[in-house]
C-alpha cells in the first residue's frame, strides 16, 4: 500500500477585523472625578501667597509690632508713594548705572584674564596663581582701602562690583576653556583647522555654557556688591534710601528698596537665560520631567 502525503492542516478561521478602527486613532477616555491639572504658575504661587497671608494676619492682629516690620498694605502704599514722586525710578536708575559700569569693567578683565590663563601654559603659569591667591581675600574688607586709593565719589563702588565680579567670571571662562573636550579638538585638526580655528570655532563656543553660569553669579554678587558700596557715602541710590529709612525707622521703606534689589536680581537673571536659549541653541539639556 502506498504511503502518501499526510493533507495540511486546516488554516484556522481568523476575525474579521476589517472594521476595527486603529490604535493610533482613538481618543483616551476621561475616567469620571478625574481632576484638572493645576498650572505650574499657580503652584508655584501658592507659597508667597500663603506668606503674605500670614503676613498681613499677623500684622492686623498686633502679633508683629510694625516698628519692628511694617504690613503688606503698608508697604504697597508706601512703594506707590515713591514711584509717585519718582523718587524709587531715580534711584533705580543710579543704581543700574553703577551696576551696568562694574559689571562691564570686571566682566572684561575676568573675561580676558580667563582666555589668557585658559588657551596658554604661559599665560596660565603668569595669571592663575596670582589670580586664586587674590580671589581669596574678601572682597568686602577691600572697602577702607578702596575709600583711601578712590575717594568717597562713584570710583570706589564701581570698583566694588568690579572686584566682585570679575572672579567668578575668571573662574567659569577659564574651566570652560579647560573643560572642552579632547575628542572635539582632535576632530578640528583632523578637518584642518588652525590654532585661532580651533579656538573660534571649538575652544570658545564649548566654553561659552561656563561663560553663562559665570555670568549668572557674577550678576548676583555685583547686586550683593552694590549693597556694601551704595554704603560708602552715598547720596543717591538704592543704598542710600535704606540708610535714611534706617534713620527713621522706616521698615517699610527698607522692605521695599529689598524687593527692588530682589526685582532686579530676578529680572537681569531672566535676561542671561534668554541669551542661554539664543546662544546654546545647539546644546540639548533636561528640562525635569
Amino acid at each position: 500500500m502506498a504511503v502518501g502525503h499526510a493533507p495540511p492542516p486546516p488554516t484556522p478561521l481568523l476575525p474579521d477585523i476589517s472594521g476595527i478602527p486603529d490604535i493610533e486613532s482613538l481618543t483616551p477616555l476621561r475616567l469620571p472625578g478625574r481632576r484638572a491639572v493645576v498650572p505650574r504658575w499657580l503652584r508655584r504661587a501658592v507659597g508667597p501667597l500663603l506668606l503674605l497671608l500670614v503676613w498681613q494676619v499677623a500684622s492686623a492682629t498686633g502679633a508683629l509690632a510694625p516698628e519692628v516690620l511694617a504690613s503688606p498694605g503698608t508697604i504697597a502704599r508706601s512703594a506707590a508713594d515713591l514711584v509717585t514722586d519718582g523718587t524709587l525710578p531715580t534711584a533705580m536708575g543710579v543704581s543700574l548705572r553703577r551696576v551696568a559700569a562694574g559689571l562691564l569693567i570686571g566682566g572684561a578683565v575676568g573675561t580676558a584674564l580667563a582666555l589668557l590663563s585658559g588657551l596658554s601654559r604661559l599665560g596660565e603659569d603668569l595669571v592663575d596663581a596670582t589670580v586664586q591667591m587674590l580671589r581669596t581675600v574678601p572682597w568686602v574688607g577691600l572697602i577702607p582701602l578702596l575709600i583711601i586709593w578712590l575717594g568717597i565719589g562713584e570710583a570706589p563702588k564701581v570698583a566694588l562690583i568690579a572686584l566682585g565680579t570679575a572672579f567668578h567670571l575668571y573662574l567659569n571662562v577659564y574651566a570652560g576653556i579647560r573643560g572642552v573636550d579632547a575628542q572635539l579638538v582632535e576632530a578640528g585638526q583632523s578637518l584642518g583647522l588652525g590654532r585661532w580655528g580651533l579656538v573660534r570655532h571649538v575652544v570658545l563656543p564649548g566654553a561659552l555654557p561656563g561663560a553663562m553660569t559665570g555670568l549668572r553669579y557674577a550678576l548676583a554678587t555685583a547686586w550683593l556688591a552694590l549693597v556694601f558700596g551704595e554704603s560708602i557715602n552715598a547720596d543717591a541710590g538704592i543704598g542710600f534710601l535704606m540708610n535714611q529709612a534706617r534713620e527713621f525707622f522706616r521698615t517699610d521703606v527698607i522692605v521695599v528698596c529689598l524687593v527692588v534689589y530682589a526685582f532686579l536680581g530676578l529680572l537681569a537673571d531672566a535676561v542671561v537665560r534668554t541669551l542661554e536659549r539664543l546662544l546654546l541653541q545647539w546644546r540639548p539639556t533636561f528640562t525635569g520631567q
